[in-house]
């Protein structure tokens, strides 16, 4: 029973565990929620509140001393009044600034509005208690949040201050008009407050589920475009390289045979260009050698898309590379960012992209060394993974050869191993860079791109 009670709830955080936007998605949510919505309803408020303030004769009329009530708002509206200017130019000019310099205006600012309006609920600018017009506002408030902040950390903090405020104010009220009629005693029973937090308190939570919901199911139908997307892209390459290997290979075994006669010739004492003899097979050679590479192309078809998780993959190509049976004395130090976006690729790309490079890493150092590992997010939702050694590192005259085909500077190896990593990150659209200096190591870096053409437009 308490395994099935825990599996449960595992599934349960896994459904609203939250996937948030993309920064240029994020900042188109801030402009239309913000600036085109929100910005216009509080300048309303603002000008209606101002003119209560200093043009009305409101505070005649409230229990509280006139004076001492009308100075407590009207401090306060001016500091509120120009927390909105300076929110107002952000929103503006949000193109401008980093897209988290905007976020935390706009988290303050909505700080701020529910501060403000707990204040007019203490002071009675507004009557009724907690049964007022105010309590709508609130529950405005929460809605907005949830908008505005799709991120579950500063959404929960902004919306549970809001029902704090709101339930504070509500208590704090009938203490501070102490002076009121019994007629004017807040009618709310206790029942009645509890009603309404817990009330706030559903739309809270439902508003989060509702946007983690519908967060995933817009990355769902992306992730199933761009699926579709990758895989056709690979079945596209495949046909058409299948299709030129077979209408080249031919010519080119019959090249290759006539300069096989040739060369027999010239062992037979005939009169011959034994130069000649040598370029064509020379040229036939390294034609075969480029078509065989491209006929790699073709087995792309056979192979599925996958909706693939980086860090889960870098384990993965660790304890191959590095087998904990294998006692290598190499120390591999991890880092991967929270969040990284998922890839979609064939795993044995992947695999071999990041193989490789971990096992030109582990032969740079004998297996003795520290081979670092990192993961993050980069522009347009790309993930850049580094791999890096404390070797001896590579000349900067070798670095622009070593993803050559047939290229080594070890005595035993190939020279196939990064040419098959750039190969692989070229199919997908990706860049592979080497960072280096003698004596000081080496680092590769990878840029794989999550998405093939659905970019946010700013």
């Amino acid at each position: 029973m308490k395994v099935q009670v825990a599996s449960n709830w595992r599934r349960l955080r896994e459904l609203l565990r939250e996937s948030p936007p993309s920064p240029e998605q994020i900042a188109q949510r801030l402009r239309a929620v913000e600036k085109d919505v929100v910005l216009p309803v509080k300048a309303v408020f603002v000008l209606i509140l101002a003119y209560h303030l200093f043009f009305s004769q409101l505070f005649e009329e409230m229990k509280l001393p006139p004076y001492t009530g009308q100075q407590i708002v009207e401090a306060f509206f001016l500091v509120y009044l120009a927390i909105n200017i300076g929110v107002s130019i952000t929103l503006f000019r949000y193109k401008q600034l980093p897209i988290v310099v905007v976020q935390r205006i706009v988290f303050v600012a909505s700080f701020f509005d529910a501060l403000f309006l707990a204040l007019l609920f203490v002071t009675g600018f507004v009557q009724g208690g907690w049964s007022s017009i105010l309590y709508w506002v609130f529950l405005g408030l929460i809605v907005r949040n949830a908008l505005s902040t799709p991120r579950a950390v500063p959404q929960i903090v902004l919306n549970v201050s809001v029902i704090v405020l709101y339930l504070l104010s509500g208590i704090m009220e009938p203490y501070i008009h102490t002076a009121r009629d019994e007629s004017d005693t807040n009618p709310d029973s206790p029942e009645g407050l509890a009603l309404r937090v817990i009330v706030l308190l559903l739309m809270a939570a439902c508003c989060y589920g509702l946007q983690v919901l519908f967060e995933k199911q817009r990355r769902a139908v992306e992730e199933a475009r761009e699926f579709g997307a990758r895989q056709e892209q690979l079945h596209s390459a495949g046909r058409l390289a299948a299709q030129i290997a077979h209408q080249i290979k031919n010519p080119l075994g019959i090249i290759n045979n006539a300069a096989y006669s040739l060369q027999r010739a010239l062992e037979q004492g005939r009169n011959c260009d034994v130069q000649q003899v040598a370029i064509i097979r020379e040229e036939v050679e390294r034609s075969d050698q480029i078509l065989t590479k491209l006929m790699g192309y073709a087995q792309l078809a056979e192979g599925k898309i996958e909706r693939l998780h980086p860090a889960d993959e870098l384990d993965r190509a660790i304890a191959e590379v590095f087998p904990p049976r294998a006692n290598y004395e190499a120390v591999v130090e991890k880092a991967y960012a929270p969040h990284l976006p998922v890839l979609f690729m064939q795993r044995g790309h992947l695999s071999e992209i990041i193989v490789n490079i971990l096992q030109n890493g582990r032969e740079a150092t004998g297996g003795k060394g520290i081979i670092k590992v990192s993961a993050e997010t980069g522009s347009e939702q790309s993930v850049v993974i580094r791999i890096s050694d404390n070797g001896p590192g590579i000349p900067k005259s070798q670095i622009k050869k070593v993803f050559e085909a047939y290229f080594s500077t070890k005595e035993k190896g190939t020279g196939l191993g990064l040419s098959i990593v750039k190969h692989n990150v070229d199919i997908y659209g990706g860049r592979v860079w080497i960072e280096s200096e003698l004596g000081k190591g080496a680092t590769f870096v990878v840029e794989l791109p999550t998405r093939t053409f659905m970019k946010q437009q700013p």
